[in-house]
């Protein structure tokens, strides 16, 4: 909930605006800016305005206005560029009485600020009004049409007079009002509606002040609605007028008990039309929404996350156990499975479903039926709170999450401190799966999935993979395995802190193929070594992929050699085409639980312990020594003093 009322918080968290006024020649830039500042039109106007500021009481927002003159003249023109680009809004000026310098908006002024990607609210503004002809009335809707349809970043058109003092300073109020209530996240001009992400948060609001969930807005929520957004109630006959405004243009907007979604949205849509955004901006502020209508990042308890490297954050139980009533909420065929449309309709108060784009998109196994099981489900979310917490929590927020956000997800265990204590205690391990080419790292992650093994896949972008993996003994952890391409792993390794998320190393080769086996030597080599100079040692397993093939002459030799070296299981023997896994992934799990049993180590490795322990040695004997000469010192100290007394 909002912590401060539109009157007294700025709207959209800006404390100022700077408006940049830009147009050709004699166009009246200098005299509206002048006129606005001062009411009264000025006799003398100098060639270039300094920054003019109007004070914050000037308009009803409370929040002051920068207001930047530019000269039209070709050798300023970099000058110009620069201002626009630190522009929150463009006024955009043109002679009502020179013609030409309306037609220079749309073949030079406009095409202008998109090259330079001014994406800014632009309003569009005919000054000297008073100068056009009479005798060639044209109304200004007719002239500006086609030019916003072609430049959509044309907020409002408007014409003014500074001579006559007409409509000075409603050219700045839209400006501001522009920058703070923009219409661009909320409505969509072409189709004359309310754009999908604010009829998302809308939606979200109104369940939220549906106090007793019977789908409609009583006269009680509805005025509890008014009071908490604009700090005043609704008259009872207000109520009927809203109500009947809405009745009379959508019946379905109004029912018994009150007014609907359908007649909420429908209310917001007509504010809109009628230039009544800030109506519409004041409600989703209040219940925590910036400009691109997501919660504000204040909302987020970025402090409840905070982690070193190689931590990892998880939903606690609490989190869990809310998302598994979701999961039958939303299972509205109660097939056991989230079906696309359901898991639509679950995430429909959201800005968008968070599992359309990668790297969520198909990580999770997809049932018989098309849709999520309650583990894959769980996985998803797992998977995203162990990449990117804070997005775990905003959209736990949009679907209702009733306790306090920080009680969803806790911190982890250092994964130094589980191998000093040879166990982890996580509920959900990251496997990072490395290979060379062709080596059966995608058919891998598609088995865990349960998917078809598919010999034509070859996959070269990094791609993630969660399942609920079954232990004996009835525990049950979550897996993510994370595949990182072949040509991906320099660029990994790059980063010191690369390997602290992993809890877990798998290296694929393709038992049929000897120079698959030395590449994925090779990358072990490297990736235990990263690991050794880094302190983020790591579990490793080797796999020998594609078993069903007959394996290279000296396979069992080479094996045996490098994993005896490395101190560390023989590899492991599956085949995806057979679907023969030879229990792997518990074997993982069971790696990432007792981390310390398969770190192995490398020659450089081995050679730092003996260094450590000859300087340990060293050490020691040098305390020794230094022991002796302190306990001899002693010695002598009662010595003298014994010697003393007796004299």
């Amino acid at each position: 909930m909002a912590k401060a009322s539109a009157k007294n918080a700025p709207p959209g968290g800006k404390t100022s605006v700077r408006i940049v006024v830009c147009g050709g020649k004699g166009t009246g830039k200098s005299s509206l800016i002048v006129t606005a500042a001062t009411d009264s039109f000025p006799a003398n106007v100098p060639p270039l305005l300094p920054p003019t500021r109007l004070p914050e009481e000037f308009y009803p927002d409370g929040v002051p206005i920068t207001i930047i003159d530019t000269s039209s003249s070709t050798e300023d023109r970099g000058k110009l560029s620069e201002e626009l680009r630190r522009a929150d809004a463009v006024v955009l000026t043109y002679a009502c009485d020179r013609p030409e310098t309306l037609e220079e908006l749309s073949e030079l002024w406009l095409p202008e600020l998109r090259q330079l990607e001014v994406k800014v609210p632009v309003i569009v503004v005919g000054c000297k009004l008073d100068l056009r002809d009479e005798s060639h009335q044209v109304s200004l809707e007719t002239v500006m049409m086609p030019i916003m349809q072609q430049f959509r970043e044309i907020e409002t058109c408007i014409e003014c007079s500074a001579l006559k003092q007409i409509q000075i300073p409603e050219v700045f109020y839209y400006a501001q009002k522009a920058v703070l209530h923009p219409t661009g996240p909320l409505f969509d001009q072409e189709t004359q509606a309310l754009k999908p992400r604010c009829v998302r948060a809308l939606k979200r609001i109104f369940i939220l002040c549906d106090h007793d969930r019977d789908g409609s807005l009583s006269d009680a929520e509805l005025n509890d609605f008014q009071v908490k957004c604009f700090n005043s109630p609704l008259q009872p006959s207000e109520i009927v007028g809203v109500k009947r405004v809405v009745q009379e243009k959508l019946r379905e907007g109004v029912n018994d008990r009150g007014l609907t979604l359908a007649g909420f949205l429908f209310l917001h849509a007509l504010f809109i039309e009628k230039g009544r955004l800030e109506t519409t901006w004041t409600v989703l502020r209040k219940f925590g929404y910036n400009n691109d209508i997501k919660l504000a990042d204040e909302f987020i308890p970025h402090s409840s996350f905070k982690r070193a490297p190689d931590q990892s954050v998880e939903l606690t139980n609490e989190a869990v156990d809310f998302l598994r009533g979701i999961f039958e909420l939303f299972d509205s065929d109660n097939d056991n499975t989230l079906r696309p449309v359901e898991v639509d309709d679950l995430f429909s108060t959201a800005p968008e479903c968070p599992w359309d784009e990668g790297p969520y998109k198909d990580a999770a196994e997809i049932t018989a039926l098309g849709g999520l099981s309650l583990d894959g489900f769980l996985s998803q979310w797992a998977l995203m709170t162990l990449l990117d917490p804070a997005f775990t929590v905003e959209n736990l927020i949009y679907i209702g999450y009733p306790g306090d956000p920080s009680s969803a997800v806790r911190v982890t265990r250092r994964r130094r401190i589980d191998r000093k204590k040879q166990q982890s205690e996580r509920n959900v391990f990251q496997c990072f799966v490395f290979g060379p080419k062709n080596a059966g790292k995608s058919a891998l992650l598609n088995s865990f999935l349960g998917r078809p093994f598919n010999d034509n896949r070859l996959n070269t972008d990094e791609r993630y993979a969660v399942h609920v993996v079954n232990q004996p003994g009835g525990t049950r952890k979550i897996l993510v395995l994370r595949e990182i391409p072949e040509d991906g792993v320099g660029k990994l390794l790059s980063n010191k802190d690369s390997l602290a998320a992993c809890d877990v190393a798998v290296f694929v080769h393709d038992s049929s193929d000897e120079s698959s086996w030395k590449k994925a030597t090779e990358l072990l080599v490297d990736v235990s070594g990263h690991g050794e100079d880094t302190g983020y040692e790591v579990p490793c397993l080797i796999v020998a992929a594609k078993d069903d093939l007959d394996s290279f002459p000296t396979a069992i030799q080479d094996s045996t050699r490098v994993s005896q070296d490395m101190g560390i299981e023989a590899p492991i023997p599956i085949s995806s085409k057979l679907g023969d896994f030879n229990n792997l992934f518990r074997r993982i799990v069971v790696a990432a639980e007792h981390p310390h049993l398969s770190i192995p180590e490398t020659e450089a490795g081995r050679t730092r312990k003996q260094y450590h322990r000859l300087i340990n040695r060293s050490l020691m004997f040098v305390s020794v020594g230094a022991a002796v000469a302190i306990v001899g010192l002693a010695a002598y100290r009662v010595y003298a003093a014994r010697k003393n007394t007796s004299g």
